[in-house]
């Protein structure tokens, strides 16, 4: 039976960049929207349902993977990475906003994932490395590529497949290069695994080849007509691949057996189910199913309107072969049948070009597009001598000629963005913004959508104008999403460096997963970790829910005569109005169009509600705090305004009041807050005003450190942690060492409970006596007092990562 739609499933609002399928009951997306889904159906509802939507990211979501149950899984745990350069841990089983794990190590975007049987995580970054994890610590560093690692593969819990934009896959043992394989003439994007075979490549050559573990070659399946994104085998061992001629395709014995045309640009991703059924992810946000099953098929309406979706796309003429409109056949020509499945044939209806394709298991032509600007279509321009479909004037600045962007319906948008941005040496990390300016100005999707009138691919004018500023440095860490070619922002460190590859969550404190059955092969001494200069924030939250929230509690005291005083004035609705318009922008991935900045007005409104509002409604306003200081650090940069809000902070959350147990649920949330938002103080680039963290760090001494809660301690020792990383940018100075050293001291010695909070203050300590080799050496006292800590804390905590870190410390001191 041929495969026809079985499920359409509606939720992401941008690209579908990943998936995994491990069930016929689960399905796992990952997006440009910054979220994943997990998809689940039941034997009582047959349809999926986006039942956990996981806030994965601030950024891009680029790769996703499924770690089978365990005890304290019972639903198994999804893993996400994207332009964050982080790798996140959901436990599907008792779901919440923010991760149970967090891998910190990779320096760029973690574009793909995959996940042993037995648990090891294996991913794959722009920082042109492949990283291995077991028990969520990292054992492996995978370093040999040249450029991006596009694709991963686990072939059994010691042997690991890489492919990379260098055109080569290899093959390691452990941590061990054993052989290169060589043949592909452009990036490697996708892996899989053929059981008694070897495995299956794909790349943006646009084709696919079949291996042995030797290094042979057994075949090259050819037909995609542009970049081969993505791989997966069916239960059947036949081939399923995805690329970005809009289709999917299915592989037996060496041939096309059926390519399922999807009305969107790309198909990023594609997946399989045991049952056979196959998933699809595309640029246009939705996932589909497929199935041979004719019992799961679509009703006969969604499988008409499916046609029709697709046979309504606008296909560019390179895609299908160029030839003159007056040489084309008419509808006649369709009663001849097609030599093979794929095969496309191009027809004259009246004035329309029409493509056709063979749908060799239906044993019928089905109609995959109207052809644009075939040769004769009458509305080419020319630009240095040759033709294009579209030449748009782009304003740089005032006073300066427009750039010119050349652009054919038929190239693909990514190819002609990079073009024009390295040929007017613009900065590469604009290269999302300039597709979507191609794609919401072309014709490039949709019949009929006009070109004439564009928007600025920035700022939303009618003529861009560039961004007075260059890029921040985080933005520089991403370019190309087809080749990686990207820039790479090295640490300040000049030896390789991997930060901290076995944090647990910085998010919620969640102490690291230690249920591998016991069964596993024991893992591998960890990689050393420090120093470890990447900062540790908490920048994920829902913006809409957080808005949503404080303007109900505002709108509760408006409406009580005995609290209505309090409620917030106009100039305060305003800057706080402003204030989430900004942070729903700069968490877009990327923005649109660049915000305006925030300033001090916008903080002063924020202090002045706290002084007013009660303690049970505080909560929304500090969340507010702290996604501002983490996102507009600029709005804190005038003399005294630090000061007067984390004053503010301190008094909303009742830092100064009676400590004795037990502290009101609502005192501990504003408290917990606040510590969030003082860790997301730090930024990569700029040093935190000295004289403020001094204060800070004297405010934080005067809590008794056994009174707070595991996720407050968790958040405390990565305020510690991102001193830390200050000092090794910047010197701290011997009195904010000492206070440091100090605040870690006494979580060393009063953490009875939590590994993860004794942790994240041993990598701190461990960045300090770092930077003591060099400068500010530590004191005979102090060597002394941190030798004997180190000596006692693996027997306390027996957590394999708290003893590497020890070893770590003990050799620098």
């Amino acid at each position: 039976m041929p495969y026809k739609l079985s499920a359409t499933l509606k939720a992401h609002t941008s690209d579908v960049r990943a998936l995994s399928t491990p069930t016929n009951e689960l399905i796992l997306s990952a997006s440009r929207d910054s979220t994943a889904i997990s998809w689940q159906r039941s034997s009582e509802d047959p349809q999926f349902k986006a039942e956990l939507v996981l806030r994965a990211g601030s950024r891009y979501v680029n790769s996703v993977a499924y770690i089978s149950p365990t005890p304290d899984a019972p639903k198994g745990y999804a893993v996400t990475g994207g332009q964050d350069c982080v790798i996140n841990v959901f436990n599907l089983a008792s779901p919440k906003d923010d991760p149970d794990f967090c891998l910190l190590g990779h320096l760029d975007n973690v574009c793909t994932l995959d996940v042993t049987p037995g648990g090891t995580i294996i991913s794959g970054s722009w920082d042109k490395t492949a990283r291995i994890w077991k028990n969520f610590s990292q054992v492996y560093e995978l370093k040999g590529h040249q450029q991006s690692v596009w694709a991963v593969l686990g072939i059994d819990e010691e042997q690991y497949l890489t492919g990379s934009a260098d055109k080569t896959i290899k093959l390691w043992q452990q941590h061990k290069l054993v052989q290169t394989f060589t043949g592909h003439q452009d990036a490697v994007r996708g892996l899989a695994l053929l059981p008694d075979i070897g495995f299956a490549s794909c790349s943006n050559d646009s084709e696919i080849r079949v291996w042995t573990f030797g290094g042979d070659v057994i075949y090259t399946l050819s037909g995609h007509t542009s970049f081969v994104y993505s791989l997966s085998v069916l239960p059947s061992g036949d081939i399923v691949s995805a690329g970005e001629d809009r289709s999917v395709r299915v592989w037996k014995d060496g041939d096309c057996s059926q390519t399922i045309v999807h009305p969107a640009i790309s198909v990023w991703a594609v997946s399989t189910m045991p049952n056979g059924d196959i998933v699809s992810g595309c640029s246009d946000g939705v996932v589909r199913i497929f199935s041979e099953s004719e019992e799961r098929w679509a009703t006969a309406e969604a499988l008409e309107e499916y046609d029709a979706q697709v046979a309504s796309q606008a296909l560019p003429s390179q895609q299908v072969g160029d030839m003159k409109k007056s040489d084309l056949p008419g509808p006649e020509a369709l009663n001849a049948p097609g030599k093979k499945s794929g095969e496309v044939k191009m027809i004259k209806n009246g004035e329309i070009v029409e493509a056709h394709q063979w749908d060799s298991a239906n044993h019928t032509w089905q109609k995959i597009g109207d052809v644009v600007d075939a040769v004769g279509s009458g509305r080419k321009q020319l630009y240095q001598g040759k033709e294009y479909d579209y030449v748009f004037d782009v304003d740089i600045q005032d006073g300066v000629p427009p750039l010119k962007l050349p652009y054919n319906v038929s190239e693909n948008p990514y190819n002609a963005a990079q073009k024009f941005l390295q040929s007017n040496d613009l900065p590469l990390t604009y290269i999302d913004e300039v597709v979507k300016f191609i794609e919401k100005n072309t014709a490039g999707v949709n019949i009929g959508t006009g070109g004439e009138e564009y928007v600025d691919p920035f700022t939303g004018a009618s003529r861009y104008r560039a961004a007075p500023s260059a890029p921040a440095a985080a933005a520089l860490q991403y370019v190309d999403p087809f080749t990686g070619a990207s820039r790479y922002v090295a640490s300040p460190d000049s030896r390789p460096t991997a930060p901290s590859q076995s944090y647990a969550d910085p998010f919620t404190g969640a102490s690291r997963y230690s249920g591998v059955p016991s069964a596993s092969p024991p893992a591998p001494a960890a990689a050393k970790i420090l120093p470890v200069p990447k900062l540790v924030t908490f920048k994920q939250a829902n913006v809409t829910a957080m808005q949503g929230k404080l303007f109900q509690f505002d709108d509760a005291l408006r409406h009580e005569i005995s609290t209505s005083s309090l409620a917030m004035y106009p100039d305060e609705i305003k800057s706080l109005e402003e204030s989430f318009a900004y942070l729903n922008l700069i968490t877009t991935s990327p923005p649109s169009t660049p915000p305006k900045a925030l300033t001090h007005t916008h903080v002063d409104a924020i202090i002045s509600v706290l002084e007013r509002w009660p303690p049970s409604q505080r909560f929304p306003v500090i969340d507010l705090s702290r996604l501002l200081i983490g996102f507009a650090p600029e709005a804190f940069s005038d003399p005294g305004v630090l000061d007067r809000f984390s004053e503010s902070l301190f008094t909303a959350a009742e830092w100064s009041a009676s400590w004795t147990e037990p502290i009101p649920k609502t005192r501990e949330t504003n408290i917990l807050l606040l510590l969030r938002t003082l860790a997301n103080a730090f930024q990569e680039i700029n040093q935190t005003d000295t004289t403020w963290l001094n204060r800070i760090l004297e405010t934080l001494a005067q809590a008794p450190y056994g009174v707070l809660s595991k996720t407050q301690r968790v958040a405390v020792a990565t305020i510690l942690f991102n001193v830390s990383c200050q000092g090794l940018r910047f010197p701290l100075g011997l009195q904010l060492r000492d206070q440091t050293l100090s605040l870690i001291a006494k979580i060393l010695e009063s953490e009875t409970a939590d590994a993860e909070a004794v942790y994240r203050a041993l990598v701190a300590l461990g960045n300090i006596a770092y930077t003591a080799k060099t400068s500010q050496s530590l004191s005979a006292v102090q060597t002394g007092e941190i030798a004997q800590c180190l000596r006692s804390l693996p027997t306390t905590f027996p957590d394999p990562r708290v003893k590497n870190v020890c070893t770590e410390i003990g050799e620098l001191i």
